[in-house]
């Protein structure tokens, strides 16, 4: 899941492409996430789970082009994380993305996320 219109504009193939359109929002960003993540590891019968969990989806961002929200973005956090664990597949965290003005919307963006690990794990 990315931005469509975001850098780089010309993007690399890969296995599952979802493009978002720009100032996708949180009910419509997570409600394809809970469509396609168990899917995937339904289909592909996942055994590890890199999770890139970036803040450049809020909508604070200069360059993401998304528009969630601080608890948009937690949610859907909580859903990776509570998916990898309910599927018992091991997760590995890596912050990513993160330009808003604001770094305070940055730094709580991250903090949750980790927050979000401690209390599920």
């Amino acid at each position: 899941m990315h931005g469509e219109a975001n850098y780089p504009l010309r993007k690399e193939r890969s296995d599952l492409d979802l493009p978002l359109k720009f100032n996708t929002g949180d009910e419509e960003y997570l409600s394809l996430l809970q469509a396609v993540l168990p899917k995937l590891i339904d289909d592909f019968q996942l055994d590890f789970l890199f999770y890139i969990s970036g803040v450049d989806v809020l909508s604070t961002d200069k360059w993401g082009r998304l528009n969630l929200s601080l608890n948009g973005c937690k949610n859907r956090d909580e859903f990776v994380l509570r998916t990898s664990q309910k599927h018992f597949i091991p997760l590995m965290i890596s912050m990513g993305g993160g330009y808003s003005p604001n770094i305070d919307d940055i730094v709580e963006a991250h903090c949750n996320t980790f927050r979000s690990a401690f209390d599920i794990f």
